[in-house]
């Protein structure tokens, strides 16, 4: 802006030319940057309230998923004597009627050597040492840059052989102490070339002692005997994972299930409670206040969105086992007219008597196919749910790893695995192979915890109705910020022209008075006006 002493002081005029035009600027400003303010506060209003109703989906669909992470929703196998094993199921399986006799007659363990003791810096001998397992050989080379206990242990766990390497040290001196992975397969040598003297023939097998041998675990479930590699596995019973203890033969375990009816009948009055609280959230960004105002979201295609896919939850089917039930509905929630959910605690009783596998499916994600030669491996919530068409699936026989296709397209092999390319509807999708299958199916049902993810993922995904409606806000207060700095530049632009004219305006004042005087001062003279 301009300014102008003569102006500032209003010598010609009289009056006070810049607060005049400050004013009169101001008097132009005001009603824009009125309008500018409530639009950024409308604006604002609407980005907390979006962030509240996605603060609230956040914190519902978070506490249904811990929940089920949890466990507390689904059937658990049970053991009578803890102390030999325990069992657990397989997230995503579906245990049902679990009934089984369980005998440990034998720990698995890995085979440890270990050798006499030596100084540990004193050299161990160079040469080359063979690690033999499985009837693959590897060789580890001792020269002078490794010659000591350590730059053996080192280089044998360098060879990534299958076994490793540590030196132990008590008052004896330090011993090399070699150890595999547990199985009777994962036995190993260890041996020099013959005629060797160096001293790295003191590491050879015969020449170390064998502290503990390589042996599989013995299992007997319900009389007949099997044999496992590890401690820990999950293809004894389907769905169950077993993690052994202890051995004690002749002692036999029961395998039972117990079905967690009271965690899942208050999992429906709380998922019924935090749905109203979340509908809440919603209604008070939505809805017309009592004094006729609009909620700041409303009509917001977000928000409707959002509670349009909600309102269909009691209906929706989260799972598709059997003749059961597969919805909230089928279980007592029912949706009230205005929009929050009620249950119904004596239908839920009744069916959680009547089909307590079908009503645990419902909050639980599962997935399983329709062939026992097939198991999928793929960890939950990995794969969009649907079912999935397999053909053509061949085992893996020697090197030839599996194969097949999903929908019609070929699958990625890995050994006895296969799994679906991301170009397929099933991408994520991991099956593993026992058997040739000509067709078969997969269903990955989604559970309570799946739906809502599922919702929440659409709405943010780029292009989704949250993600449209923050980009909008977005757009909003960029714009208003740009009026805003537009209007400033106007308003200034406007202060100057205003200053101008009236410094201009003030001038011819001036000079008017001026011409007053001398025409007053010449009248007088002319009148001989004494005065």
């Amino acid at each position: 802006m301009t300014s102008s002493i003569a102006a500032s002081l209003g010598i010609g005029s009289g009056l006070d030319i810049n607060a005049l035009v400050t004013n009169l600027a101001n008097a132009a400003k005001q009603p824009k940057a009125d309008l500018i303010a409530r639009r950024d506060t409308a604006n604002k209003a609407k980005v907390s309230a979006l962030g509240q109703v996605s603060s609230g989906m956040d914190s519902f669909a978070s506490a249904l998923s811990s929940l089920i992470a949890g466990g507390s929703l689904f059937a658990q196998p049970s053991v009578s004597d803890p102390s030999l094993f325990s069992a657990s199921a397989i997230p995503g399986a579906r245990l049902s009627g679990l009934s089984a006799s369980v005998e440990v007659r034998q720990l698995a363990q890995a085979q440890v050597l270990q050798s006499d003791p030596v100084v540990r810096t004193d050299p161990v001998g160079q040469g080359v040492l063979t690690i033999s397992v499985g009837g693959t050989d590897h060789e580890v080379t001792i020269d002078a840059a490794n010659d000591n206990l350590d730059g053996l242990a080192k280089a044998i766990n360098d060879e990534n052989a299958g076994v490793t390497a540590s030196v132990v040290t008590d008052s004896s001196g330090a011993r090399l102490v070699v150890k595999g992975k547990s199985g009777e397969d994962n036995a190993f040598t260890l041996s020099v070339p013959m005629g060797t003297t160096s001293g790295l023939e003191r590491f050879a097998s015969d020449a170390m002692t064998v502290a503990q041998e390589a042996k599989d675990a013995i299992v007997r479930l319900d009389g007949v005997q099997v044999q496992r590699a590890t401690n820990s596995f999950s293809d004894l019973i389907p769905g169950v994972q077993i993690d052994l203890k202890s051995a004690r033969p002749g002692t036999i375990v029961s395998v039972g299930l117990t079905r967690p009816t009271a965690a899942i009948s208050q999992a429906v009055q709380d998922f019924v409670g935090a749905y109203n609280e979340l509908l809440t959230v919603i209604g008070g960004a939505t809805k017309a206040g009592t004094d006729g105002t609009a909620g700041a979201l409303r009509g917001d295609l977000g928000v409707t969105a959002l509670a349009r896919q909600l309102a269909r939850l009691p209906t929706t089917i989260l799972s598709s086992t059997g003749d059961g039930v597969h919805t909230l509905a089928e279980i007592g929630v029912r949706t009230n007219r205005d929009g929050t959910l009620t249950l119904d605690p004596t239908r839920l009783a009744s069916v959680l008597a009547a089909d307590p596998d079908g009503v645990e499916a419902l909050f639980n994600p599962t997935q399983y196919t329709s062939s026992p030669f097939l198991t999928v491996k793929s960890p939950i919530g990995r794969v969009t749910p649907g079912t999935y068409n397999l053909t053509d699936i061949v085992a893996a026989a020697g090197a030839t790893p599996a194969s097949g296709k999903v929908g019609g397209i070929a699958m990625n092999a890995a050994g006895s695995n296969l799994i679906a390319p991301r170009s397929s509807a099933a991408a994520g999708l991991i099956i593993g192979v026992g058997g040739n299958v000509a067709s078969a199916t997969v269903t990955i049902d989604p559970g309570l915890g799946g739906a809502l993810q599922a919702i929440r993922d659409g709405l943010r995904a780029s292009g989704g109705a949250f993600a449209t409606s923050r980009k909008r806000l977005g757009d909003e207060a960029a714009r208003i910020s740009r009026d805003s700095d537009d209007l400033s530049r106007r308003s200034d632009k406007y202060y100057d022209q205003l200053l101008t004219s009236f410094t201009a305006m003030d001038r011819q004042v001036s000079a008017f008075k001026a011409t007053q005087s001398y025409l007053e001062q010449q009248v007088k003279l002319w009148t001989n006006d004494k005065s």
